[in-house]
């Protein structure tokens, strides 16, 4: 998705969806009934997958939701036809994620999102976010659409054609975006990516930033597997 540019956050930025947890996903971590997959997972860890996929249907379209009824997931169509019916008034609070999913016969599907990464902003910026990525397969026909607000394009890349877009300064792209999409782009398949992420052990990365004479310096931890533990960002803004 590309970040509006008047959104003080990484405006103009193509990042994934997503966003902060609210009090209403802390509502819905209290209704049982209205996910599946949360076995095992605390009420925090619940929480972060629930905002996850409010986000990714705010801002996409795309909705990871299984059948109350049936517990199958949900198609296309149906998708579209919830999106059509509850996204707009959403994103503009008229009504709440909890009462799309009650009154639609829905269950989140928390299982489908696998942990990815753990970023947090470093120390002394103006604004600090505690940032979980999570993994998913899109369902099966649900194309999805920026929603023209919080976003203003929307396109399908591979992480490999997204890395060569920032470097190309086709795409204004973040740090943690980039290194993550470096990462991505060595499976060479939805499920491989998913498989590996599911092995994988997750290091916090708070990075910590120098200034340099040519610009500013990045120190994340090297076993974080991003292929390197210091990396030039660029000239001071």
């Amino acid at each position: 998705m590309v970040r509006h540019h008047q959104i003080e956050f990484n405006s103009g930025a193509l990042v994934f969806p997503g966003g902060s947890v609210d009090a209403g996903d802390n509502e819905i971590v209290a209704r049982a009934d209205l996910y599946s997959g949360g076995e095992g997972l605390s009420e925090a860890d619940r929480g972060f997958r629930i905002a996850a996929i409010r986000e990714t249907f705010e801002e996409s379209g795309i909705l990871l939701a299984r059948s109350k009824d049936s517990g199958t997931p949900i198609d296309a169509r149906r998708a579209g036809e919830i999106a059509d019916k509850h996204r707009v008034a959403l994103n503009e609070h008229k009504i709440s994620f909890l009462s799309i999913l009650a009154d639609n016969g829905l269950q989140l599907a928390l299982d489908t999102l696998v942990p990815y990464a753990h970023w947090i902003t470093p120390e002394g910026m103006p604004k600090r976010f505690d940032t979980w990525f999570f993994l998913a397969a899109a369902p099966p026909d649900q194309l999805g659409a920026h929603d023209g607000m919080e976003s203003t394009d929307s396109i399908w890349v591979s992480a490999r054609e997204a890395v060569e877009g920032g470097d190309s300064g086709r795409f204004k792209l973040p740090f943690p975006t980039t290194r993550n999409l470096i990462r991505l782009a060595k499976q060479p398949t939805v499920k491989s990516a998913l498989d590996h992420a599911k092995g994988m052990s997750i290091v916090t990365v708070m990075p910590v930033m120098t200034k340099t004479e040519t610009g500013r310096q990045l120190r994340i931890p090297r076993e974080a597997g991003y292929d390197g533990e210091v990396f030039e960002v660029g000239a001071v803004g």
